[in-house]
């Protein structure tokens, strides 16, 4: 049993790059819409900002937009992976507290369930990197 437990984990390890891309590329395309959104009227995110009483609401918007837009490309192509995961884990933590948690846990209700995914998918990506299949392992090596 021990045995085979063994080889089942060295197998798993194959899979480990590879979930990784996909996790980088679901949160890419996750972020892209709301980046865009917001883009799209910067004026009316500072308001809503300052409604749910985010301090200097219209650096927010900035900040949140650059982040979420620059996440979009360099989760997808994998390049600073770790970098780019704290600001956006930043975003999803103020999107949690400001305008989720309230509503509960559930997605149906608007509650902080798709933004904790997010987070804890930037956790494993700021903690395992881009993996194999990435910008950062190109440039910068297998520590990356």
């Amino acid at each position: 049993m021990l045995r085979a437990y063994e080889e089942f984990s060295r197998l798993s390890e194959y899979g480990k790059s590879l979930s990784l891309l996909f996790a980088r590329l679901i949160l890419s395309y996750g972020f892209y819409q709301p980046a865009m959104m917001k883009w799209q009227d910067i004026p009316s995110v500072a308001e809503w900002f300052d409604s749910l009483g985010i301090p200097f609401p219209a650096l927010g918007a900035y900040l949140a937009s650059t982040a979420e837009s620059a996440g979009v490309i360099l989760l997808a192509v994998g390049f600073l992976t770790r970098w780019i995961s704290l600001p956006l884990i930043v975003v999803m933590l103020v999107a949690i507290v400001s305008v989720h948690l309230e509503n509960g846990f559930s997605a149906s209700d608007n509650g902080f369930e798709i933004p904790l995914y997010y987070l804890l998918i930037l956790l494993v990506l700021l903690v395992h990197g881009a993996g194999r299949f990435s910008m950062d392992r190109a440039i910068f090596g297998e520590k990356s």
